[in-house]
């Protein structure tokens, strides 16, 4: 049994939104927070909700928020007992995680061996293959010459997706759909990765052509228990980032829920996984499953499973940094209503999501039931450049689905946010589209269904909706044709 060690006060290694939530369920618990920040956050409101604010360096990250031994010196200074990274930034950064606990700091995180097993996707891959756990085909090994490239590609099948060791967001990533192309597409997703990662390491795997983004939230504690708290659905996404994530859902039967849940936790236990973190599969359309990645933090859309579930995810962190077990077991979870996430940003869904930052000129975020909102600005406020350009995620809840997608609409309809474009109108799209509300949509559906010109033209939504009609029942068709399948064309080449 180990000792329970006291948490007092915790310093929050991050900015925004996500250094106000954890903050909040801190003083829930009776733990002082310090908050750092840079010149460009000094009057943000997490910095302003914090007990004590120490400022860190210049806005820029690498001198200020990627300041590891900084940062640690500013906790011992300041009598600090644990050290929250948030997400992003230091949070899966296992040499942080290293000197916050050299220093004699409680990390709430997991241990640095799971945070450089999951950083690394061929380790990854090489760590969770011994577990039973699908993997999509290919090889786990880095590959490092065109001509081995080629041949993998031409047992694996085309298309094939290279993809960098290291790499997330979409860096170090191509897709090569015919031998012709192979050459400058590996020489062009190498260059990506060094350039992004310093690493250079590719490997090749099976295209899935039209898949979905299922990943499962786990917690685990040092005492040996493990569980899942079901899936989240992260299908919308633009240039492989998420815009749109929902719980649980509308893909999976409790079958498979509890297939895919099961193997996630297994995930886990191959690397000693302790505290929250995430597992990441795709399914193809035969609703087959496979590994991609583990997030080894807590993640953006973490919301969505504290609604479903009734867990607040930042306390159990916590409380699993000071050693206690886990307060419930797998049998104490069940699924509560329905909830969506859309993530507002300071994009202009008009021209490609392009970063739209400027000054916020009215801000009143939505109320009501079912209704949540991670924030952290206020009118007058400008978004900086220097760092993401996420300004709140927009959380809500249903008794079922359907109530969930127009408690959504409501919602976004009641935000006001003027002085620069966000995703929000994109968002109202979203949940307006046939596809969408009947839960037949994939990784594609921006490619497939978006067109800016839609939200320049609300009053023609007749027209909108019959032309996404006739997509919706072209795809039911193909879908009720997967019991017989026949050759796949990917949705790259069908879009030509």
């Amino acid at each position: 049994m180990s000792e329970i060690r006291k948490i007092e006060k915790v310093l929050v290694a991050n900015r925004g939104e996500i250094a106000l939530r954890v903050m909040r369920t801190c003083k829930d618990m009776g733990i002082r927070t310090v908050a750092i920040f840079s010149d460009a956050d000094r009057g943000a409101k997490y910095v302003q909700y914090a007990d004590q604010a120490v400022h860190i360096g210049p806005p820029a990250s690498a001198q200020s928020y990627l300041q590891g031994q900084r940062i640690v010196e500013v906790a011992l200074r300041l009598g600090v007992d644990a050290i929250h990274p948030g997400y992003g930034f230091l949070s899966e950064n296992a040499r942080f995680a290293e000197q916050v606990m050299a220093a004699g700091l409680a990390w709430i995180g997991p241990e640095p061996h799971a945070i450089r097993v999951m950083g690394d996707k061929l380790t990854a891959k090489n760590t969770v293959k011994a577990h039973d756990i699908p993997m999509v085909p290919g090889v786990d090994h880095a590959v490092t010459s065109v001509e081995e490239g080629k041949q993998v590609a031409e047992r694996v099948g085309y298309p094939v997706l290279i993809k960098a060791s290291a790499g997330g967001g979409g860096k170090g990533m191509r897709i090569v759909e015919r031998e012709a192309d192979f050459e400058e597409q590996m020489r062009r997703a190498v260059s990506e990765a060094l350039s992004a990662f310093g690493d250079g390491a590719v490997f090749i795997e099976r295209y899935v052509g039209s898949p979905h983004h299922i990943e499962v939230q786990v917690l685990a504690d040092k005492h040996g228990n493990c569980v899942h708290l079901f899936e989240r659905e992260c299908s919308i996404q633009r240039r492989h980032q998420k815009v749109v994530e929902e719980a649980p859902s509308p893909l999976l039967t409790p079958e498979l829920r509890q297939r895919i849940g099961q193997a996630a936790v297994r995930v886990a236990r191959s690397c000693q996984y302790v505290g929250a973190g995430t597992v990441e599969f795709l399914m193809d359309e035969n609703r087959d499953f496979y590994f991609l990645e583990m997030n080894t933090r807590l993640q953006v859309e973490h919301p969505v499973t504290e609604m479903v579930t009734g867990i607040d995810l930042v306390r159990e962190q916590i409380r699993v940094a000071q050693g206690h077990p886990l307060s419930f077991r797998q049998e104490d979870l069940s699924l509560r209503g329905h909830a969506i996430e859309l993530r507002v940003y300071a994009e202009d869904p008009m021209n490609d999501f392009m970063p739209n930052v400027g000054v916020i000129r009215r801000y009143n975020p939505p109320k009501g039931p079912g209704i949540r909102v991670d924030d952290g600005y206020e009118a007058g406020m400008e978004i900086p450049i220097h760092y993401d350009s996420m300004i709140a995620k927009l959380v809500v809840h249903g008794r079922d689905r359907a109530e969930a997608i127009e408690r959504m609409l409501r919602a976004i309809d009641d935000y006001v946010l003027t002085g620069l474009r966000t995703t929000l109108p994109f968002g109202s799209f979203v949940m307006r589209h046939p596809a969408f509300r009947a839960g037949l949509y994939d990784t594609h559906f921006v490619g497939d269904h978006f067109d800016p010109r839609l939200l320049e033209e609300p009053k023609k939504d007749a027209a909108v909706a019959a032309v996404v009609a006739a997509r919706l029942f072209s795809r039911m068709t193909h879908e009720q044709a997967a019991s017989h399948p026949q050759p796949r064309q990917s949705s790259w080449r069908r879009r030509g």
